[in-house]
């Protein structure tokens, strides 16, 4: 529709209203880039603000009205809502790099992160990334078990009707968008994305899925 526009908010029952992203008829629009609200800030994992623009990644967090913790789990609320500069934050678990324009791009949840050769690759940047390809319908990318590199990036795709697996040109795609040690070892199709009913990633099946389809249980 030619006035049609869509509003992407980010956010969870822990911290509500971080970010938000709006597109529009006939505008170009990047995939998991947000600007940041008045009670949002970007976090290291020492504490220190991250600034815009310095290419630190961090802990996306908010301040404001936010819960008072979780019921009778004080475990979970002493490592979800922390206090840094001297306020309260709700720090739920997604990590983001800054722009120097104040714009966060999304990089996951940090629970998902594969660790690769010492190197931290979030699942959420190379789906972004695969779902690109005109052959893809759907993807989820998981760490499988590695002699060599401890864990390997691993794509699992659906596939758009009449396509078919092309490994080769998947890896390379990535490989044009991002960094080498970021880019999928193996891809594995599957007829159905492994999702909830309101879009969840199924990480733990599709993680089964891979290992199955790679021989590696």
């Amino acid at each position: 529709m030619k006035n049609c526009a869509l509003f992407d908010s980010l956010g969870s029952s822990e911290a509500f209203g971080v970010a938000g992203s709006a597109s529009r008829a006939g505008e170009e629009t990047d995939t998991a880039k947000f600007s940041l609200g008045p009670n949002g800030a970007l976090f290291a994992e020492d504490g220190r603000r991250v600034q815009p623009g310095s290419g630190e990644r961090g802990m996306i967090a908010i301040s404001g009205n936010i819960p008072v913790g979780y019921y009778k789990d004080p475990v979970k609320t002493a490592a979800t809502f922390r206090e840094f500069e001297g306020k309260r934050w709700s720090v739920p678990g997604d990590w983001a790099e800054l722009n120097a324009d104040g714009t966060l791009n999304l990089l996951g949840r940090g629970s998902q992160c594969i660790n690769t050769a010492g190197e931290k690759v979030f699942p959420e940047e190379v789906e972004e990334v695969l779902k690109q390809h005109p052959d893809i319908e759907d993807a989820l990318v998981v760490g499988v078990p590695d002699e060599r590199w401890g864990q390997a990036v691993t794509g699992v795709v659906e596939l758009r009707d009449g396509a078919e697996l092309d490994e080769v040109s998947l890896r390379d795609h990535v490989r044009r968008h991002l960094a080498g040690y970021k880019t999928p070892k193996r891809v594995v199709a599957v007829t159905r994305m492994f999702r909830a009913p309101n879009g969840k990633a199924d990480y733990k099946t599709a993680r089964e899925h891979a290992l199955a389809a790679l021989d590696l249980r």
